[in-house]
């Protein structure tokens, strides 16, 4: 049967039988002892010595903690204790030559030693040895306790002719208090007070408290009952020894949580009366031996040495406090560097001083390309190491005086101030753009990240918190200027700015609103002339903004996220309208499949398989009718993940297409790993072919290589009847372009749907 008593820090643990038995036992043994027949003290003080071994055998290997070394101290202790004990009782009735009468109280020395070093080894094992406050204030309690003890209980009765045995007892006190200091030091500094704790600390005060009466009694010759004195000592062994068999003597061994407690009034009083009184009687008693007034002396000025010492450390803890406090509150907690307020603030000073000293003050803004695929690919903590590199290495490339600071996510800000005509902004950002191009030594290994930086200048007059939009506005000119440069603000960038987000406010809900439309572009079996397909293609009329073109608002709309919702109306969308196409046509009708582009977010996103699943099902559709495009950048960005979603795709039978090639990295290994069977040569390398065109070359080279690799190809662009007549020489499968239809609402194209190839259109 076990009974639960509740910890001070809200778990409940278990109290075993074995402990609450040892505790009654051993509380009727003390009865019998103090208040027994004569002729019972012997047996109870046997059993209750027999009781406590058996306890500090049982405990620590029925609970097991996790350095039981100062267990074993308190073991061996005990056995000196018990041997101690055994050798009074036989030297009390005379049993003991008188060259031997001091060897019970000697032996009892190595007792004291080995609970101190226990005390001491518990308190590096619970992280207490920097607990200063708690240090000083057991040191404090320590010195008055000894103070008192040797002003009233031994000054006064020690005498020049002190004998052997008066002289180590009367030590014993002394000896007391500083195994006293340990157990408070414990029980006073970090971590949950719990019951093993407590019955520790209560044994050393009960141990100090046995060997006082013992020494008024034997050294000093004062009528103390002896059973009170066996009795005390008698309670401190069952006490040690109990304590490991308490569940919470894990814990006096185990690191310990900080717990900041305010001083408690007991605390506060009884380190008052420790201090307050030993002076007051310093000065009120009347002056003793030399001797006795030099220990007293000696007591008191190491009383106020350790107020003066707590007081100062509590002055510098709270200095320190206050510092921490305020770095937090300035400063970056990931990196360290100042943050967007101290920035604000540097730059505000700065601004105040720049008139009269004729000064420029300069920010640079600057964003991590790409950031949240690294974050997505490696997991935060691989970004958060990142952000700390990339921090370590702008604070390398500034001056002393400049400031590095991170204003949130993967945005870090150089500020600097220099003469205008030194050019010290443009030149730091070419270096950083140069820095960046150095790989970062990372736990995953090297990761390259590019950087885009905005500029932006102020003189006398300037205003921090405009300056650093001017620096973030130049800076997502520098994003839109293709990444991995820097741009200088100027004030034009206001207005774009303030059209971006006309247009990125425009642009949420347009799905819900029914805003936008989905094109269709015919794409052409060169050999045969029929239809083949079409490209769906995405477009957008707002009420407000009339007609936007997808090169704005499709940037925006791949930047903010909405590009995922986006494309996947696209493709439910253009897998419907295929349906009703393919219903139209007929059975017996050429196949036709829907083209429709994938963003890098939705390559990335684990749903695309399902979406692409769940669309073809609902308009009973073969996966060969669906042919996904994608960009080589937006593959390489993140090639493993993108994998995994390109062979899921191809292994259901959707056909993949490589668009724009030759636009990005246009890597044959590249291209050898990517599940894919089409390649869509770009418009800028088709426009000038049939004329003798510098990129006749690479496009036969592309025709060749991916004819080797088994892919078709498909040309964009195609303008011309010359174009057309050169590619199909050349080996070209299929063509889209102008010279056959524009991309059209699916109303219009009814002429390719019934059989119907309209004629060409005029060049």
């Amino acid at each position: 049967m076990t009974h639960v008593e509740a910890t001070d820090q809200g778990h409940a643990i278990p109290v075993p039988f074995e402990f609450r038995l040892h505790l009654g036992l051993s509380a009727a043994l003390l009865v019998t002892l103090l208040a027994g027949p004569e002729w019972a003290a012997a047996p109870a003080m046997g059993l209750l010595l027999l009781l406590g071994l058996v306890a500090i055998h049982r405990g620590p290997r029925r609970h097991r903690p996790v350095d039981g070394s100062p267990w074993r101290h308190i073991r061996t202790a005990s056995y000196f204790f018990v041997v101690c004990s055994l050798l009074r009782v036989v030297r009390d009735a005379g049993g003991l030559p008188d060259q031997l009468t001091l060897l019970p109280d000697l032996l009892t020395i190595p007792a004291y030693l080995l609970v101190g070093l226990c005390f001491s080894i518990m308190l590096r094992r619970r992280h207490d040895t920097d607990d200063d406050a708690a240090r000083i204030d057991a040191l404090l309690m320590g010195l008055g306790t000894a103070f008192l003890t040797w002003m009233f209980l031994i000054a006064p009765r020690v005498s020049a002719q002190l004998s052997g045995a008066q002289f180590i007892n009367v030590l014993f006190p002394i000896i007391d208090v500083a195994v006293l200091v340990l157990a408070l030091r414990l029980l006073l500094g970090r971590g949950a007070r719990q019951p093993a704790l407590w019955m520790m600390v209560l044994a050393c005060g009960v141990l100090f408290t046995g060997d006082l009466l013992y020494c008024l009694r034997v050294a000093l010759l004062v009528g103390v009952p002896e059973q009170l004195i066996d009795s005390s000592l008698l309670l401190m062994f069952v006490l040690l020894t109990g304590a490991s068999l308490h569940p919470s003597m894990r814990t006096l061994t185990e690191p310990q949580q900080v717990v900041v407690r305010d001083l408690s009034r007991a605390r506060t009083v009884s380190i008052g009366s420790m201090v307050i009184i030993p002076v007051a009687l310093t000065a009120l008693m009347p002056a003793g031996t030399t001797a006795s007034n030099v220990i007293r002396a000696v007591l008191c000025v190491l009383l106020v040495l350790t107020v003066l010492i707590r007081v100062i450390r509590s002055n510098n803890s709270r200095a320190h406090a206050e510092r921490i406090s305020r770095r937090r509150v300035t400063h970056d907690t990931l990196t360290d560097l100042p943050n967007r307020e101290l920035l604000t603030e540097t730059v505000a000073g700065w601004a105040g001083r720049a008139a009269a000293e004729r000064l420029e003050i300069s920010l640079l803004f600057l964003d991590l390309d790409r950031f949240k695929m690294i974050n997505d690919n490696w997991g935060h903590s691989v970004g958060d190491e990142l952000l700390r590199a990339v921090a370590g290495r702008l604070s390398e490339q500034v001056r002393p005086g400049d400031v590095v600071s991170r204003i949130g996510g993967d945005e870090f800000v150089v500020a600097l101030a220099s003469p205008p005509h030194e050019r010290l902004a443009e030149s730091l950002a070419e270096r950083l753009l140069a820095e960046f191009n150095r790989p970062f030594s990372l736990s995953i290994g090297d990761v390259v990240t590019s950087v885009s930086i905005g500029v932006a200048k102020s003189a006398a007059g300037a205003h921090a918190l405009e300056l650093i939009r001017d620096a973030d506005t130049a800076m997502y000119k520098a994003k839109s200027n293709g990444r991995n440069v820097y741009a200088l603000f100027d004030s034009s960038m206001h207005a774009q700015v303030q059209d971006r987000v006309r247009l990125e406010q425009a642009l949420r809900g347009a799905v819900e609103r029914g805003e936008l439309a989905a094109h269709f572009q015919p794409i052409i079996d060169l050999a045969s002339g029929e239809l083949d397909g079409f490209e769906a293609l995405m477009r957008w009329h707002s009420p407000v903004l009339g007609h936007v073109s997808p090169v704005e608002f499709i940037p925006i709309a791949e930047e903010t996220g909405m590009i995922e919702e986006m494309g996947s109306w696209l493709l439910r969308e253009s897998v419907r309208q295929l349906g009703e196409w393919i219903a139209q046509r007929g059975p017996h009708a050429r196949p036709l499949h829907v083209s429709v582009n994938v963003a890098v977010r939705q390559l990335r996103d684990g749903s695309l398989v399902r979406l692409v699943d769940e669309a073809l099902r609902e308009n009973d559709l073969p996966p060969s009718a669906l042919w996904l495009e994608i960009t080589e950048s937006g593959v390489m960005e993140d090639l493993e993940t993108a994998l995994l979603t390109l062979n899921a795709l191809r292994t259901m039978g959707v056909t993949l297409c490589i668009d724009d090639f030759g636009t990005g990295y246009s890597s044959l290994s590249y291209l050898h790993r990517l599940p894919v069977g089409i390649v869509k040569i770009d418009r800028s390398f088709v426009s000038d072919v049939g004329e003798n065109g510098a990129n006749e070359p690479i496009v036969r080279a592309v025709l060749a290589m991916t004819r080797a690799m088994g892919h078709r190809v498909v040309a964009e662009g195609v303008e011309t009847e010359a174009q057309r007549d050169w590619l199909r020489e050349q080996g070209c499968d299929l063509v889209q372009g102008w010279l056959y239809s524009k991309a059209d609402l699916p109303a219009n194209l009814t002429g390719w749907i019934e059989h119907r190839a309209p004629a060409l259109t005029e060049a």
